[in-house]
């Protein structure tokens, strides 16, 4: 088994987002990678670093799943915000294109609303640099196991799978789910996305809507009731050559871990039917009790069972960080899925 951290992830460091009109602690910072590597050496396994941040092959690949204008958009936002009179420090939106806007503005104010769906994407000055080296991360892993390793591990932050085309999301700016999806792609004909995160994984969900190589799949909380909102129903099937290979299982708010395991149950089901070659799952941990996020309630225990339910498919899988957000239990739930996953 390979597992695989930067820390050049810790250059992105967001110390506050806006929720409910309250500038609060942002939870998505180094500290979950600190508490995500605790729960690995927990468990007796040890990070590997990516042999490189930047490459040629990384940004081939991210221009398969995202836009050149969004892609530019990242890389350059933070230098030409603070040319602007008065700018903060951080680059936040005020004003989206609500209504059907459909003018790509050339000012970074206008972009900034346009990339930036919500308020929890702030963009410092070394954000791009630890954004870059959460998807080198996702893909080393990716690699690995088109070298032949059985399964990878990726600690991803900030997490990616709210990272549509050409936008940025709940804490997420490139989809390293999908970038995993990308990689294997290379070698398998068809390739399946499992996200168990908390939240519907609604930028790996629009990236592949309309395609059939791509399976996409997602458990989490309906979005009646819950963040992102306007994603993730059971009616939404993909369109195109995508018809079906879209599937959507939300579970009322608050869900435990047994009305979670029956829903992955029904949602493999769906996945099998696909005969997929290689998976990568969009591993969250926010689905916990204790997650500041508070959108499920399982128990630490269920993660193993959940490890133990995706091993089970016995197939070439990448594992990829999604949510799971600062807790005392956070390091412990990784621990417990991995010790399921890996039989430890």
């Amino acid at each position: 088994m390979m597992l695989f951290y930067h820390s050049d992830q810790e250059r992105h460091a967001p110390a506050t987002f806006l929720v409910r009109g309250q500038v609060t602690d942002c939870p998505e910072g180094p500290v979950r990678a600190e508490l995500l590597a605790g729960g690995i050496a927990r468990v007796g396994l040890a990070l590997t670093t990516p042999a490189a941040v930047d490459s040629p092959a990384l940004r081939g690949r991210l221009a398969k799943i995202h836009s050149a204008r969004y892609l530019t958009f990242l890389e350059t936002i933070h230098a030409r915000w603070r040319e602007l009179p008065g700018a903060a420090e951080r680059v936040l939106p005020n004003v989206h294109p609500c209504g059907g806007g459909h003018h790509y503005s050339h000012h970074p104010v206008g972009q900034a609303g346009w990339h930036l769906h919500d308020m929890a994407c702030p963009i410092g000055a070394g954000s791009f640099a630890g954004i870059l080296a959460s998807a080198a991360t996702a893909q080393a892993a990716a690699e690995a196991v088109l070298g032949g390793h059985g399964s990878a591990y990726a600690l991803c932050r900030p997490p990616g799978h709210h990272a549509g085309p050409e936008r940025a999301g709940g804490f997420c700016f490139l989809n390293n789910a999908a970038l995993a999806a990308t990689v294997l792609r290379e070698q398998f004909d068809r390739v399946a996305i499992l996200d168990v995160d908390v939240h519907h994984g609604n930028g790996t969900q629009d990236i592949f809507y309309y395609r059939g190589d791509v399976w996409t799949g997602s458990l989490h909380v309906d979005p009646n009731d819950f963040y992102p909102f306007f994603w993730g129903g059971a009616d939404e099937e993909g369109m195109g050559d995508g018809l079906g290979a879209n599937v959507n299982r939300p579970l009322p708010l608050g869900s435990d871990g047994a009305a979670f395991r029956e829903a992955l149950d029904a949602l493999l089901v769906r996945l099998d039917d696909f005969r997929p070659q290689a998976v990568v799952v969009a591993l969250g941990l926010d689905t916990h009790k204790d997650d500041p996020l508070a959108g499920m309630t399982l128990e630490t225990e269920d993660f193993t069972a959940v490890g133990r339910r995706l091993a089970a498919l016995s197939l070439p899988t990448v594992l990829v960080q999604e949510g799971g957000y600062p807790t005392g239990s956070l390091g412990a739930n990784l621990a417990a899925f991995m010790r399921g996953y890996y039989d430890l």
